[in-house]
């Protein structure tokens, strides 16, 4: 019989690519989905028909047992989460509730069905926020500086105690800023290869960003939840940083993907203060030694490849979207 597999989140950008791989693998695969009218199911149209989707909420705890009960999953991924760091600041509380204590609420129907399930939790680099140490791994203290970022936190430590108060294979991974074409476009990266691909077919002429110092350690989604899937097949549960290792600046972003389409960034970028953060976070860098040596994981996909990607996706969108239109 297949392993079955939960995943919640599995609309957005990495549950879509974690189904994609735990299909092909041979997986049953199930996605938990909030029962709402706006449930977008575009990042997995293509895979629709190959998942089974199950109603649920991480806001109330009697779902997800009942998930639990009816489909008996092997693993579970929890990837759902109000998971944009801006919004985080305007619903604070909203945010607290499903990526804090969601998380809880799943942990405990887990451990009240089958505690033999599997468990990973998508930490996030943001808990290392005011950074203590670069690079940064799994002993470097947390400082959070948004209330994602404390969620996370939250999120992280209750899945540490689970796992020791009641013996679950419970997992976090710590993801460092991980992107594609099928990011959200409130996320600066996908911001940036959209604003491209318009301004390249003349559809606008600027982008508005905020603060173009900030760096970051972004690689491949699609190679990141490989790391996932890899850290449940460990005979024991642990806590890893998956990353790249490299910093990079949005400036540098916004460079590659201008120069990709032949175009000066400086001529179209726009600073916009409404775009800064009322904390930001200076330097995220992690340093996967461990998920290197104890996973045999290793990220695929160069800094330059990722932005060409994403801005050519983009152009590939866009230019349908005219044709259609023509």
């Amino acid at each position: 019989m297949a392993e079955r597999a939960l995943i919640t989140g599995i609309t957005g950008q990495d549950g879509s690519y974690l189904a994609e791989l735990l299909l092909a693998k041979g997986y049953d695969v199930i996605g938990m989905v909030r029962r709402s009218s706006t449930v977008n199911f575009e990042r997995i149209a293509h895979i629709q028909d190959q998942v089974r989707f199950a109603p649920g909420d991480l806001l109330d705890e009697v779902s997800m047992i009942e998930i639990l009960r009816t489909y008996r999953p092997a693993e579970i991924y929890n990837l759902a989460a109000q998971s944009f760091v801006q919004t985080s600041f305007s619903q604070p509380v909203l945010t607290g509730e499903t990526t804090a204590l969601g998380v809880t609420r799943l942990l405990d129907a887990v451990r009240l069905v089958d505690p033999e399930i599997r468990f990973y939790q998508a930490s996030s680099s943001e808990m290392f926020g005011k950074v203590k140490e670069v690079p940064q791994t799994e002993t470097t203290p947390f400082h959070p500086r948004s209330p994602y970022g404390v969620a996370k936190v939250y999120g992280h430590w209750i899945t540490v105690n689970y796992r020791e108060s009641y013996g679950l294979h419970a997992t976090s991974g710590i993801l460092f800023n991980h992107e594609s074409p099928r990011r959200g476009m409130e996320f600066v990266t996908r911001k940036i290869s959209h604003a491209v691909a318009r301004i390249k077919l003349g559809l606008t002429d600027e982008l508005r960003l905020g603060n173009l110092d900030a760096k970051r350690d972004w690689g491949f989604a699609g190679d990141y939840v490989d790391a996932m899937w890899r850290m449940l097949q460990q005979g024991e549960p642990e806590d890893y940083v998956i990353c790249t290792g490299e910093t990079h600046s949005v400036r540098e972003f916004c460079q590659l993907a201008f120069d990709h389409v032949g175009l000066s960034w400086e001529d179209h970028v726009v600073i916009d203060e409404s775009f800064m953060r009322p904390a930001e976070v200076d330097l995220l860098v992690g340093d996967a030694s461990k998920a290197e040596t104890d996973l045999d994981w290793t990220p695929q996909t160069p800094f330059g490849d990722l932005v060409r990607l994403m801005v050519d996706a983009d152009l590939d969108l866009l230019e349908g979207r005219l044709r259609g239109l023509a």
